[in-house]
Parts: C-alpha cells; sequence; structure tokens
C-alpha cells in the first residue's frame, strides 16, 4: 500500500504551537476545542499568516513532540513493506528541518513533499491512502478516488460523519481501525469508496 500521512495536527498536536504564538504576538487565544470550522477567524489573514510562518520555523518544527502511538504505527507499516508518503502544507524550505525533525524522532519515510496542493501530489504518486486533517485535504483526496483517514478535531468531525473517512481518536486507534484496510485494499479499490463499520 501507498500511504501518504500529514504532519501538522496528525503527527503531532500542532494547535497549542499555533495558539501560543498567537497569544504572544497578538494577544489573541486560539481554543482547540472551539474551532468548529477550518478558517481561523479570530486573527486578521495577515496574523495568521505570521504566525503559521513562525510556527514552520526550524526551531518549532524540530521541537515538535508526536502523537503517542504515531511514530511506531508509521514505523510498523513501512517494515510491512508500505511506501510512506509524507505530505505536509509548509513552505518548500521547511523540507530539510521537517525531514531532521522525522529522522530525530524515528519516523521513517520513503518521500517527503512540502507543498500547498498535497492532493496532486498523492494523485503524482498513485496514493492508495491520504491521512489528514484538513476537511479540503480529505474531500479532494476523496474526489480523486484516495481513501482517507484522519485523527478526530472538532474542525473536521462533522465532515467525518457524512464522507467515506476513516476517523479514530488516536493513534492507537487508527491503527487498530486501518489494519484490515491495509491488509485487503488493493491499490484498484482505493477509488471504490470504503467506509469502515
Amino acid at each position: 500500500m501507498r500511504i501518504a500521512i500529514d504532519v501538522d495536527s496528525t503527527l503531532h498536536h500542532y494547535w497549542d504551537v499555533l495558539s501560543e504564538i498567537s497569544l504572544r504576538r497578538f494577544g489573541i487565544e486560539l481554543p482547540y476545542e472551539e474551532q468548529f470550522t477550518w478558517g481561523i477567524t479570530r486573527l486578521r489573514p495577515d496574523q495568521l499568516e505570521l504566525c503559521i510562518a513562525e510556527t514552520h520555523t526550524d526551531e518549532p518544527i524540530l521541537a515538535g513532540r508526536p502523537y503517542p502511538g504515531a511514530v511506531e504505527t508509521v514505523r510498523g507499516w513501512s517494515e510491512e513493506g508500505h511506501f510512506i508518503h509524507i505530505t505536509s502544507h509548509r513552505e518548500q524550505d521547511c523540507a530539510p528541518a521537517t525531514a531532521k525533525w522525522l529522522q530525530s524522532i524515528g519516523v521513517p519515510f520513503d518521500d517527503l513533499w512540502c507543498s500547498h496542493d498535497k492532493v496532486t501530489r498523492c494523485v503524482e504518486l498513485d496514493m492508495d491512502i491520504l491521512i489528514d486533517d484538513s476537511p479540503l485535504n480529505i474531500s479532494a483526496a476523496i474526489e480523486h478516488g484516495i481513501a482517507t483517514a484522519t485523527i478526530l478535531h472538532p474542525w473536521n468531525a462533522e465532515l467525518c460523519e457524512v464522507e467515506d473517512v476513516l476517523a479514530a481518536n488516536d493513534w492507537h486507534e487508527l491503527a487498530q481501525l486501518l489494519a484490515p484496510v491495509l491488509s485487503t485494499l488493493s491499490p484498484t479499490l482505493a477509488g471504490t469508496g470504503w467506509r469502515p463499520a
């Protein structure tokens, strides 16, 4: 299987980093539990851009703490022979620090792509599954026949109720839910739509 995996809010908890920077820079807290949409309206677009840019500098990237079970799960998939494509909505110049972080925490990967257009790259690489928190990326992947999975967050929970998304509360649950899919879903079935029981 060919598995694409997002970084921020998928491999590690990104929201606390973003909220801390927003609070320090502009005095505006971004409560995780209140973020029910993908848009962040408490900050002006220029403020949000500055905060995101700071979260994607080397120091915060290298300080990221992976979710419990994420590293072990991805390492296990790699050892089973699955192709691991790490994809992030970071600028291309963030790739070296992102690669260094992945290596430091022990996440193996076959390909790394930092870009604002993840799904096009997933299509180019013929990915079978995209694990991502963004409703926009999940929807785009489904439209291209790519199976989707996610760690549940306030901003993607509603989408997961109406779309074919394998949704889990944490990486331990995600590993359990994906195990039968990874053993039975062939690349030719990826676009047929599957729904977890």
